[in-house]
């Protein structure tokens, strides 16, 4: 299936979670950037509230499409064991890395939160979202970071998905939807008809908007 971009791609997905319709226990968490905008457009669909949870990749040097682990709000860190080991990376890069990636989550969770906290996962169903899964890293961090605050249940929803990388993460949560999953999966952005960069400003938008009627969100664009 061709998306013709994320927001359609959102509403897809959100007829694919119409079972969490209308529930107060669930909280649809946007993984940015290009996942807030899918996100919104669940939300939306669901009645339900919108908040964003900051993930970084971290990118093999050199080959920064290749992700050898990924970090999240709340001090999370993952590696891939596999990846740090064919490609030989160092303790040392890995930190290094690190830091890099964690100056930009900060400056992301400013000025996407606006002194916001996240909203409390205790006990809720939540519901990540993303434009799509190919290796899994952030979602994978995104899953930690969540774990840790106890929800009643983590559901992963994305509109396309590689195979191998579900059934790595099915264990991992309680539920995984996906409009689709093709194979050969290649790439997220090869399943969508316009994929541009989200940007900073429009995550930001989408945020604030949705915050303006909080619990529930229920606004068009």
């Amino acid at each position: 299936m061709l998306f013709k971009d994320r927001r359609f791609a959102g509403q897809i997905l959100a007829k694919e979670l119409g079972v969490y319709a209308n529930r107060p226990d669930v909280l649809v968490l946007g993984l940015p950037r290009g996942g807030v905008p899918v996100a919104f457009e669940v939300a939306k669909a669901l009645n339900a509230p919108l908040d964003v949870l900051v993930v970084r990749k971290l990118g093999v040097p050199e080959q920064e499409e290749l992700a050898m682990g990924a970090i999240a709000s709340g001090g999370v860190r993952i590696v891939n064991k596999y990846i740090i080991s064919l490609v030989k990376i160092s303790d040392e890069v890995i930190a290094k890395v690190a830091v890099q990636e964690e100056r930009e989550l900060e400056r992301r969770e400013r000025l996407y939160r606006k002194n916001r906290p996240l909203k409390d996962l205790q006990g809720r169903t939540v519901i990540l979202v993303d434009d799509g899964l190919a290796t899994g890293a952030t979602m994978w961090a995104a899953v930690v970071a969540v774990r840790k605050q106890q929800p009643a249940q983590i559901v992963i929803a994305v509109p396309v998905a590689a195979p191998e990388t579900c059934h790595e993460l099915e264990a991992e949560v309680d539920k995984i939807v996906s409009v689709s999953a093709p194979s050969p999966f290649q790439s997220v952005g090869l399943w969508y008809e316009n994929f541009p960069q989200t940007t900073d400003e429009e995550v930001s938008y989408l945020l604030a908007k949705a915050a303006k009627n909080d619990e529930p969100i229920s606004i068009g664009m």
